[in-house]
Formats: C-alpha cells, structure tokens, sequence
C-alpha cells in the first residue's frame, strides 16, 4: 500500500513573541499562519522489516534521527507499538531554512500519512500530542488551514480561511536557525508587538485592508539587524507595488501579498534576478 500526502508551506500573517516561560524556557507566543500553495510531496509506503527509511531528493537534507520525519515516524512506533517498518519518500520544493515550516509541514505529512496507512484512528488531538514533541509548527501544520496560534505552538484555533490572494515568497541565499533567533531575544519589552486578536478578528471579518492594518512580525526587530537582505527585499516588494511585505517565522524567506495578479507578477519578475529562489503562488482556501 501506497500513500502520499502534500505538506503545505505555511507563512506567518503575525507573530508577537510575549515571553520566556520560566517553565521551560521556551519564549510564549501568539501567531497567525495560513498555507500557501507551495508543497512538499511526501510517498509513504510500509515495510515488513521493522525499520524507519527516509528518502529526500535534497542530498544535504539528513534522513537520520535529525529529520523531523524520521522522529516522528519513530514516536508513533513506540507508542503505538507498531512492529512493521515504513519507507517515506520526501519530493522537497519548499526551502529549507526559510521559515515557511518545510520540516514542520513534512512532519505533519507523515503522521496523517502513517496514522491512514496503519489504521490507527488517531484523532487531531492524539497527533498534535506527538507532533508538539519534534515541533512546534507541527501542531498549526497537522491542521493547515488559517489558524490563531498560541503557547510555544501547541494551542491551535482554526479561523475562516485569510481572503484570497497572490503570494510572492522571495528566500535569500541564506538559512536561518529558528534557535538561535530565539536565543537572541533578550529582552521582549524591545520588541515590535504586533496584536494577533485583532489579526484573527479582521480575517473572521474577511476584511483584507483590516488584516493588512495589523500584520507583524516581532521576529524582524532580531533577523534583521543580523540579516539585513531581508529588509532589503522587503522595501523591493513594497517598491514594486505589494500590498504588504513581511518576514515568514524567524526568517530570511519575505513574502508579498497582492490581490492583483499583475502586481504579484511585477514583483516575482523584479526579485527574480535578485535572488534565487521566488515563487508566486496562491493562498490555500
């Protein structure tokens, strides 16, 4: 038996860091993301001999214990003691490194892959619990949909979808550890604090100037000054006629929002020989 899933790129329409959890020393956020249509395609298939198989088509990505697949395969396995084995084949187009949560949403992939391929009836609940534990995008992932993020990513409220429009998605050349971004946040009373509330409210509204009005991402005021393409490409967007321009996670990828195509179009040929890797592509409904 054969199964393949698509994992969506997601994009962060918000992201206001509020503070570190004494707890466990993860920074407690709140965040908006919504999906784009930019997927990774992931085959999943089960092997008799009892062993977890990963093939990417990206020779630097790992497929050891360090790829988010491999773990999350091996945390269904253990707990719901499966004995076969399973192969995942990963077909990468999202960026790696980017901050449009490709590991996250490969993550997500393979649990909804393996839970139809083992039959395991695992409800959103039970696979947020073991997705939460490789990632914290995983959980938003696992849904897909336009949603109000919160805790260190565990709390997901699904919202209507964000209004319909094209995304240019620019990644410079250039990767970017959500980790040590984090590590830099030292004080979050410095940072811009963009209002998720209002964000969610203006997308349950479906009123786009709204959601234009109050998107942020308190990540910029840290990835920026270390990064400065990324400001770069953003004033480029906005330059050549972007509704908005905003950094994605913790960076470097920038996208565009437009509702105009010629416009979306305008931007992807204009940062198409400024960097690399641009897409333009539609939000998911």
């Amino acid at each position: 038996m054969e199964i393949i899933e698509k994992a969506p790129a997601k994009i962060n329409l918000g992201l206001d860091v509020l503070y570190r959890r004494e707890s466990d020393g993860y920074h407690e956020l709140e965040m908006v993301m919504s999906s784009v249509d930019l997927s990774d395609r992931l085959t999943i298939e089960e092997l008799e001999e009892n062993q977890i198989v990963i093939e990417t088509d990206k020779a630097f990505l790992p497929i050891d214990k360090r790829n988010n697949v491999y773990q999350a395969a091996a945390l269904l396995k253990e707990r719901y003691h499966i004995s076969k084995g399973v192969k995942i084949s990963i077909e990468k187009k999202i960026p790696v490194a980017a901050g449009l949560g490709g590991g996250s949403t490969d993550c997500a992939a393979a649990l909804r892959g393996m839970n139809r391929l083992w039959n395991l009836n695992l409800s959103m609940d039970e696979l947020i619990e073991i997705g939460v534990e490789v990632g914290t995008d995983v959980p938003y992932c696992l849904h897909g949909t336009t949603s109000f993020i919160a805790g260190k990513g565990e709390i997901v409220r699904p919202l209507k979808p964000m209004p319909q429009c094209w995304v240019v998605l620019v990644k410079p050349r250039l990767s970017v550890s959500t980790r040590k971004i984090f590590q830099r946040v030292q004080d979050t009373n410095q940072l811009n604090h963009p209002n998720m509330r209002q964000l969610s409210q203006a997308i349950l509204d479906e009123d786009y100037e709204a959601m234009l009005q109050y998107m942020g991402n308190s990540l910029e005021d840290i990835t920026i000054p270390k990064y400065p393409i990324v400001q770069q490409i953003k004033d480029r967007m906005i330059n050549y006629g972007a509704d908005i321009a905003l950094m994605s996670g913790s960076g470097p990828t920038v996208f565009a929002l437009c509702r105009q195509h010629s416009r979306a179009q305008r931007i992807y040929n204009g940062l198409k020989g400024f960097c690399d890797e641009v897409y333009l592509v539609r939000t998911l409904k």
